[in-house]
């Protein structure tokens, strides 16, 4: 196969999975860094989504690639060969490696046809930019008085952008009705999405059950058994995309249940610790999700649904508000940032969470407390649990949690689709004193002062394309409207003076325009795809970025869930002053 590009040709490695040469040429030749992350092992039998990129799905990808190269073949393939172990959330061995390709056939993403001899451009236009950007952006607004306190939060926005199809993040937010406060939460799900929903669904319950006091307990039990209609515990803020399992619901609410007789049992007349109930929820509902699993379903589906629930896995990062009491509980490497800003106006980050991977030592020694000393050189390699798995912490994935004979048992009683998956029956290497991995959160608690304006919760696609000083900065000035401008720094190039009087003008264009987002998780997230090596969104970036067709992008970006909740600094300055 011979390829040509308009100014040369290329010579690029072949594909390991067919004759021609890597689909990856596309974004290179957008000029598009790869990025080093992670792919999905396993997709959910779900259609990819097309709506937001009705311009280049199936066929007509090739109209894209026309405007940079063209083909002596009819085909380009979809799959790189460049894909090393640091793009799996999950380390392909080798015998597997049929697990990490679409089981459709190639074909099925891009059909033979005959590139156009004229080069043509393709953009997005900046409404098809926005339309892409807004499509899963979600406001809420607090009532300054809602019948009990008022409240130490403003509001929140919140927003989504996909790499993967479906994508694998969720995210939550819910006032708890029966205390105080407001619960927030993002959550990354890897090896599919089955269990990043269902925690998005059942986390803050628990949560929810385990800060109510004896007597409402009480209560909800009793209205229960007599089948009285039960005081509401959570009033959702939901975007309409951000959906509920209506067929699991039944099984849900039973182990809810059982969690709250077990608390009425062990009453001890205290009062409950936030800290406790956080790590407490985390902890049951992650074992509630492996007893599901082990016990299965008379019926198929709910069976089915239940063990590619345990089978997958989630990291999340959750925040529970109330007056000035801040509280974070994470799992994972999703982040928490606070926003302060210093008296001269300045904006700084200050981390409210620690990533539970290979990059914090205090995570990686506690897993070789864990464990016998024989194991000591096994557990960590190529900065993965066991060499394979990424977060140190997760909810699911109980290929890392259960014994061997546990898991061979419940594969072989299992349906035919989780019998015949490979990766299911797969043991991890050196497995010998399971388990390897908790949902254990560890837990923050931070008393808000009047300085500190608006909290930024993230999954790890944010943080891997900007800083948290950055992430403070942009989303400081675009609350507050002030910006602060540095020297433009040019990172080394050799920049002409002409040159450096178009970056001036367009860093004046992109003030100017600034409020173009009403969601300040949109304006982050336009930041996080678009910015150039300058610091500002360029446009022909963003839109090559979004561009990207949906077997491409998991290359070049992780999905990004943002949600920023902004903070009331005179009902935090007068609870303090009260406090005092």
């Amino acid at each position: 196969m011979e390829l040509h590009c308009l100014s040369g040709s290329l010579s690029l490695p072949y594909c390991y999975l067919s004759g021609c040469k890597s689909y990856r040429i596309y974004a290179e030749l957008l000029a598009i860094p790869v990025r080093s992350s992670r792919l999905p092992l396993l997709s959910d039998a779900m259609p990819a989504p097309t709506h937001l990129f009705p311009l280049i799905r199936n066929c007509e990808i090739s109209r894209i690639c026309s405007t940079v190269c063209y083909c002596h073949h009819k085909h380009l393939c979809c799959f790189s060969s460049h894909f090393a172990h640091g793009h799996f959330r999950y380390a392909p061995q080798k015998r597997f490696a049929a697990l990490y390709r679409p089981k459709e056939n190639f074909n099925h993403f891009i059909h033979a046809r005959d590139y156009a001899s004229t080069p043509q451009r393709f953009y997005l236009t900046p409404p098809q930019v926005n339309s892409i950007l807004k499509a899963n952006e979600y406001s809420f607004k607090v009532p300054e008085f809602d019948g009990k306190n008022v409240s130490s939060v403003l509001g929140f926005d919140s927003n989504q952008l996909p790499a993967n199809a479906p994508i694998e993040d969720r995210r939550s937010a819910a006032t708890c009705l029966q205390t105080r406060g407001m619960l927030l939460g993002v959550f990354d799900g890897h090896a599919g999405c089955a269990c990043a929903q269902a925690v998005s669904e059942r986390l803050f319950y628990y949560i929810a059950v385990s800060l109510l006091p004896h007597e409402t307990l009480l209560e909800i039990e009793n209205a229960v058994e007599s089948g009285r209609a039960l005081l509401p515990i959570l009033q959702w803020h939901k975007h309409p995309n951000d959906y509920f399992s209506k067929e699991a619901s039944k099984l849900y609410f039973n182990s809810l249940r059982t969690y709250w007789q077990e608390l009425i049992d062990l009453n001890s007349g205290e009062t409950t610790d936030v800290k406790e109930a956080l790590i407490n929820a985390f902890k049951r509902l992650d074992n509630d999700i492996s007893l599901e699993a082990q016990v299965g379903d008379p019926n198929s589906f709910l069976n089915y649904l239940v063990l590619r629930v345990a089978f997958s896995g989630a990291t999340a990062c959750v925040a529970h508000v109330d007056g000035v009491d801040l509280h974070v509980a994470n799992t994972g490497d999703s982040r928490a940032m606070l926003g302060v800003q210093e008296e001269d106006g300045s904006w700084s980050a200050v981390n409210l969470s620690y990533d539970h991977n290979a990059q914090n030592e205090r995570e990686v020694e506690r897993v070789k407390t864990e464990h016998p000393k024989s194991e000591e050189k096994s557990l960590v390699k190529q900065d993965r649990l066991l060499g394979l798995l990424m977060p140190f912490r997760a909810f699911g994935d109980v290929k890392f949690k259960w014994s061997i004979e546990l898991q061979k048992r419940v594969v072989e009683s299992g349906p035919d689709q989780l019998n015949d998956n490979e990766y299911t029956k797969f043991i991890p290497p050196n497995y010998h004193t399971p388990p390897y991995l908790t949902a254990e959160p560890e837990v923050i608690h931070h008393k808000l002062r009047p300085q500190d304006k608006f909290l930024v919760l993230a999954t790890d696609g944010l943080w891997e394309t900007m800083h948290r000083q950055d992430v403070a900065r942009i989303v400081g000035e675009y609350l507050t409207g002030v910006h602060h401008q540095q020297p433009i720094a040019v990172g080394g190039y050799k920049v002409t003076l002409g040159q450096m009087h178009g970056l001036l003008t367009e860093r004046r264009a992109r003030i100017s325009s600034v409020f173009e987002d009403q969601n300040a998780a949109t304006h982050l997230i336009r930041h996080a795809v678009g910015n150039n090596e300058f610091g500002t969104v360029d446009h022909e970036r963003l839109s090559k970025m979004l561009s990207l067709p949906e077997e491409l992008a998991r290359m070049y970006r992780d999905d990004i869930t943002i949600i920023v909740v902004q903070f009331n600094s005179h009902v935090i300055g007068a609870c303090q002053n009260e406090e005092l």
